[in-house]
């Protein structure tokens, strides 16, 4: 099999940790959170982890986006792992940091699964489902390899098979394992575990904020335009009674 059909099985997730309104007032609050737990779905959606996407992978799709290239004698294995929802600049940004650590760096992103990331972003993360997340990451330059399900755990055995020399990570909070655990504590204890501060502050939790911000601030300007037209109507029905 080829590498980037690489799977490797859950064993431990993290502690569910919900995404947090910046409203000023509990009205802003509530609504804030009536619409991201609604964000993706359809009216008819029923995974509570995908929402309304109804993608289809294939082994052809991957390969087109693959970069098919296998680490070479002298490269440097680089391993980061993470959700990668909605893949932005953010994410790129970091990416070409980590690709500058190396003169001839080989990054493997491991991509948790669906299930994975509610565990530990809950609410309904993650807004593209595993597939549209793989070929996001595969799509960009600095990515060599995409572990498809990766452990939230990075393990010894992920180290061993891929031969890491480097683990990173951004400056993003690490949620611990369901155990309570690091997630990068393998990695520590070998000394090869790196944070990279991308120097960019864009999240998905950020984006995430901003639609729901303007849905909601559009919302508000459609009310009170709404208002005034109703107002106006009731004060030409006045007139119009007045006259007879």
């Amino acid at each position: 099999a080829h590498p980037w059909w690489s799977l490797w099985k859950q064993k431990g997730h993290s502690p569910a940790r919900g995404l947090h309104s910046q409203g000023n007032t509990q009205d802003e609050d509530l609504d804030y959170r009536k619409h991201t737990d609604n964000f993706g779905k359809g009216p008819k959606g029923h995974s509570p982890w995908t929402g309304v996407s109804q993608f289809l992978q294939t082994s052809q799709k991957i390969i087109q986006f693959a970069s098919g290239k296998e680490p070479q004698p002298g490269d440097t294995i680089i391993y980061v792992a993470g959700a990668f929802d909605l893949f932005h600049i953010g994410h790129v940004d970091f990416l070409e940091k980590v690709h500058q650590l190396a003169e001839r760096p080989y990054i493997i992103a491991g991509l948790h699964f669906d299930q994975e990331v509610n565990r530990y972003k809950g609410k309904n993360y993650p807004i593209m489902n595993i597939h549209e997340r793989t070929l996001s990451v595969l799509a960009c330059r600095y990515v060599s390899e995409v572990v498809i399900g990766a452990p939230y755990a990075v393990t010894a055995d992920l180290l061993d098979h891929f031969k890491v020399t480097l683990v990173c990570h951004g400056m993003t909070e690490v949620v611990p394992d369901k155990d309570g655990s690091d997630p990068y504590e393998e990695p520590k204890r070998r000394g090869i575990f790196q944070l990279v501060d991308s120097g960019s502050n864009l999240t998905t939790d950020l984006i995430v904020q901003r639609i729901i911000k303007n849905r909601l601030e559009f919302e508000a300007r459609n009310q009170k335009k709404e208002a005034k037209e109703l107002a106006v109507l009731e004060a030409m029905k006045r007139l119009e009674e007045e006259k007879h």
